[in-house]
């Protein structure tokens, strides 16, 4: 027997929302942060030896609310002076307060069919990060 259970349009709305509002819990605009290395299990498990490439400001509120379960984000400020050399294999959204950064979303980088698209996984330390658009998807 399988297990998928759907859910209406409205509770996916509500837990799109739900899950892109914990972005703006903190005091300050929430980051896009874009490393690279072995992604962890899942958003709530340490870094290990990953490198932040790059950190992008999102808007403040981060998303927009959620029609048919998906959320789009804001504006999303380029960084315009990476912080290291890499190749880009995971991000992280988070919320940061007394710039503390809590990561609430995690998902994995390529130039197509990711979590996450640039135009290049190539990050170079002092060059220009850009995520022109992103959504959150909750699954119905």
């Amino acid at each position: 027997m399988a297990l998928a259970p759907s859910i209406s349009t409205a509770a996916r709305n509500d837990a799109a929302n739900a899950a892109v509002d914990r972005l703006d819990l903190g005091g300050s605009p929430a980051e896009l942060r874009i490393y690279s290395g072995t992604k962890p299990a899942d958003a709530n498990a340490s870094l290990s030896g990953n490198t932040l490439l790059a950190a992008l400001v999102m808007s403040d509120p981060a998303f927009g609310n959620a029609a048919t379960g998906v959320s789009t984000a804001a504006a999303i400020s380029s960084d315009t002076s990476a912080d290291a050399t890499g190749t880009a294999t995971f991000f992280r959204m988070g919320s940061v307060n007394a710039g503390v950064f809590t990561p609430e979303i995690q998902g994995e980088v390529g130039t197509s069919g990711s979590d996450l698209n640039l135009s290049s996984t190539s990050i170079t330390a002092g060059g220009t990060v850009s995520v022109t658009s992103f959504t959150y998807t909750q699954q119905g």
